[in-house]
């Protein structure tokens, strides 16, 4: 099949299109957009001037990619969004590049963003990220390989929220989400390992134990959060597994803080 641009699109001569790529009527690609092989761009579609978009993805009907952030201290410099391949894009989400200070936003590969959702300004996601219906990301959030965000909840600026991570729907995310856990209540806390999801993905029963045995000193041993993580170092057959390390290493370098666990409610 050859690339495909309905009569009806506006397509910039100097954006650049793969293979394959089919755009739909009345879509906009603008100026420098670099558009990879096997595209599908559907319907009223806004693909923006510093965009570029990976190989084998779908962007449906509404959905803006790439526009300019909201933020006032842009001051129309020249910044990037960044599409991985295999990524989809549904129903009028909108995705913006990044302002001066980080310069980009980046999107990994198969990713899907569902209807609705927004991605705010030099946000970085990780790659089999889902964003359920109008999820939505503040600016400069930071979110890793497979973290499940449930729909209409908004993240605060600068989150970080782990890999692996899995957060309901209809709630607010104020503090970085560790990896590897379920997230729920309101307020947000600490719900227990993602077991299930990790077992899914083919993490083995002792990494998961491990990890298990190591969230329990995190959030049930009355300890705080930096006793804690020397509590855990402590612990050798916990310190020398790769996945209880990276667990140490986020909580190190949460600025936000992390998330409380249940034994903070009354």
């Amino acid at each position: 099949m050859s690339t495909q641009i309905h009569s009806q699109s506006i397509v910039n001569p100097r954006a650049q299109l793969g293979m394959n790529v089919s755009i739909g009527p009345f879509s906009i690609v603008e100026d420098g957009v670099v558009i990879g092989d096997n595209c599908q761009i559907g319907a009223n579609a806004l693909i923006a001037t510093g965009t570029s978009i990976g190989k084998d993805c779908r962007i449906h009907h509404g959905a803006v990619v790439g526009h300019e952030p909201q933020d006032l201290k842009y001051a129309g410099e020249p910044t990037t969004c960044e599409i991985g391949p295999r990524t989809v894009i549904r129903e009028y989400a909108t995705i913006h590049r990044g302002t001066g200070e980080s310069g980009k936003t980046v999107i990994g590969a198969d990713v899907l963003l569902m209807g609705y959702v927004h991605i705010a300004h030099d946000c970085i996601l990780g790659d089999h990220v889902i964003l359920s219906n109008a999820a939505m990301l503040a600016g400069h959030c930071e979110i890793g390989d497979y973290a499940v965000i449930g729909g209409i909840t908004p993240v605060h600026q600068f989150v970080r929220i782990g890999e692996h991570s899995m957060i309901g729907g209809g709630l607010r995310v104020p503090k970085d989400v560790p990896p590897f856990i379920l997230a729920g209540h309101e307020p947000l806390i600490f719900q227990g390992l993602n077991s299930i999801g990790l077992r899914r993905r083919g993490f083995k029963a002792e990494t998961i134990a491990a990890l298990d045995k190591a969230y329990g000193i995190l959030y049930k041993s009355n300890l705080n959060v930096s006793q804690a993580v020397a509590r855990i170092l402590e612990a050798e057959e916990l310190a020398t597994v790769a996945e209880v390390q990276r667990v140490i290493e986020f909580t190190k370098n949460s600025s936000r803080g992390i998330l409380s666990g249940p034994r903070f409610l009354k």
